[in-house]
């Protein structure tokens, strides 16, 4: 039998061209597209996240008309002369005459108190009086008798019809009677400083107005008791009311001791009432009280209005623009921008603030000349219209990136 001889080409192996190139090439774009998601997905999650902050504007202050501003602040409208009225012995009151918004002159009545017993102290002390005057009375007829009688005695003694020791009682007589006068009429003046103290007393159940003024406050009513003093938590009242002298309104500001140098007596200050932000009402200076305040590091200055309106009322929310005295040093025009409080913050000890530009913030150190209610007075470092974070936290940086919350 014969065959076919095997020959070196029957050995070879033949490799099939088909899709295991391309099933390569899938394997690397899956994981090139692997990797990329996977560093995306990184970066996704290690990336800096905004933080949400509430902002708000910075708002131009408007300087006044009469001239440059150099510094606001705001204060309230007080009252020199305010009294809380009582009386000066602890009583029961019987008749309460005021009302809350009621005027009333000087020396007006404006309440009783129970002067029961004190009207029979003065009734007792008046008939002691009448009792005093009727035993003088008396008194000094024996006295006329005792003269009349010794002059007779020194008579009728000289005449040996009477002896000695007659004459020496008659005279002993007239003198003591004499000696008793004066003890009694000493005893009429007594009971007529009796009288005079209980009527004092019947007075003093009477309460007046100290001075011309309008009622703010009732604080009593017929049937309670009143005092004087504190009775130490009981119910007992200590005043009747309260009289204020709308004559004697003012304004009292704290003004920050560094910013002291800009406010002079007698200077021009423009006034605007909080319930009023429209009304601009012209004030000067009275004084700055010379002592400072060290725990708000501020000093007191007093603010009178040139012309007084029933519209002005006690405690009343104030804010006041110091004017550039005629003076002074010159300051700049612009009298600074308000933002609120809380968007100033403490850093190295400086005034700082975080402006609001394209999603991330500035740190900019700025000068805050005073406050206002909620808001403070920046003179520099800030423009108007710019915004800035409010109540931002604690550990924001510089250039972090946030996202604005409209409050």
């Amino acid at each position: 039998m014969s065959g076919t001889k095997p020959t070196l080409d029957d050995l070879r192996i033949e490799r099939k061209e088909g899709p295991e190139p391309e099933k390569r090439f899938g394997l690397l774009v899956a994981a090139i597209v692997i990797v990329a998601f996977g560093g995306a997905l990184a970066w996704w999650l290690s990336r800096p996240r905004a933080v949400a902050v509430h902002t708000a504007a910075a708002r131009e202050l408007a300087s006044s008309g009469g001239g440059h501003t150099v510094l606001n602040a705001s204060g309230y409208v007080t009252a020199r002369r305010e009294a809380t009225v009582s009386a000066k012995v602890t009583g029961k009151v019987t008749e309460v005459l005021i009302e809350e918004g009621m005027k009333v002159k000087e020396g007006q009545v404006l309440a009783r108190l129970d002067d029961t017993n004190v009207k029979t102290s003065l009734d007792v002390a008046q008939a002691q009086l009448e009792s005093a005057k009727t035993a003088v009375e008396e008194t000094r007829a024996q006295l006329k008798q005792a003269d009349q009688e010794y002059k007779r005695t020194t008579e009728l003694t000289r005449q040996k019809i009477m002896s000695q020791s007659d004459l020496d009682l008659a005279e002993s007589n007239a003198k003591m009677l004499a000696a008793r006068i004066a003890r009694q009429e000493r005893d009429i003046t007594v009971a007529e400083r009796q009288v005079e103290l209980y009527k004092q007393q019947m007075d003093d159940m009477i309460i007046r107005a100290p001075f011309a003024g309008v009622i703010t406050t009732k604080d009593a009513q017929p049937g309670e008791m009143i005092s004087p003093i504190s009775a130490g938590g009981g119910f007992t009242r200590t005043g009747i009311g309260t009289v204020v002298d709308m004559d004697s309104l003012e304004i009292e500001i704290d003004v920050n001791e560094n910013y002291i140098n800009r406010v002079q007596p007698g200077q021009s200050v423009e006034a605007t009432l909080d319930t009023y932000p429209d009304w601009k009402i012209p004030c000067k200076v009275i004084a700055i009280i010379p002592t400072a305040d060290r725990q708000k590091s501020t000093v007191k200055v007093r603010v009178g209005f040139d012309k007084l309106d029933p519209r002005i009322l006690p405690d009343m929310s104030v804010k006041v623009a110091f004017e550039e005295s005629s003076g002074g040093t010159k300051t700049a025009a612009n009298p600074g921008v308000a933002i609120p409080k809380t968007a100033v913050q403490q850093r190295d000890g400086h005034d700082v603030v975080f402006v609001v530009q394209n999603g991330h913030v500035e740190r900019r150190a700025v000068t805050v000349s005073g406050t206002e209610s909620d808001d403070s007075l920046v003179t520099a470092g800030l423009s108007a219209g710019e915004r800035v974070a409010v109540d931002a936290p604690a550990d924001l940086a510089n250039g972090a990136a946030v996202k604005e919350v409209q409050p």
